[in-house]
């Protein structure tokens, strides 16, 4: 299968903020992915530890006693972009097993770096209390200063830290 080109960024980006107006019209919320990955981990933390999920009131409101973490509009909007995006990666023809990387680091290393990238985003996602797509599209959205910020110094901040990190992809 021929692999076809990328979708036209500006149609993208006016998709992107129909589905969030429609998104903000029925559930009166924003999307966010955080959300999902807590409500997973607690109800894994509800099979092995449920004294820890029952005793914790952080995790006890989104597990606790006979609630189940998954009845949640959030574990469906993850569960839709998954199949989403591998739909639409089957019809572009872009599904295949790679590693993208540079040529002076090794796969191995590169996951490392992905997974150790992704921790600390997902732990400052949780301790901000929500994830980047929630800042950038809801906050932004409604012209929130703080998302704003937010956005700009995690910009600047990965800006700096491509610095230490370009020679690997060259």
């Amino acid at each position: 299968m021929e692999t076809k080109k990328y979708s036209n960024p500006y149609l993208a980006g006016i998709g992107l903020g129909l589905v969030m107006l429609i998104a903000f019209w029925i559930t009166g919320l924003g999307l966010g992915a955080s959300g999902a990955m807590m409500r997973t981990v607690v109800a894994v933390e509800k099979v092995v530890a449920p004294e820890h999920v029952e005793e914790n009131f952080y995790l006890n409101k989104y597990g606790g006693g006979q609630k189940n973490p998954f009845k949640h509009w959030l574990i469906f909007e993850i569960l839709g972009v998954l199949a989403g995006g591998m739909i639409s990666g089957a019809f572009a023809g872009r599904i295949k097993k790679e590693t993208n990387k540079g040529p002076k680091i090794s796969k191995r290393k590169r996951w490392l770096f992905a997974f150790i990238g992704g921790g600390f985003f997902g732990y400052g996602a949780r301790l901000a209390r929500g994830c980047t797509s929630s800042v950038a599209l809801c906050g932004g959205a409604t012209m929130a200063l703080g998302s704003w910020i937010t956005m700009m110094a995690i910009f600047a901040g990965a800006y700096m830290a491509a610095w230490f990190v370009r020679k690997l992809w060259i």
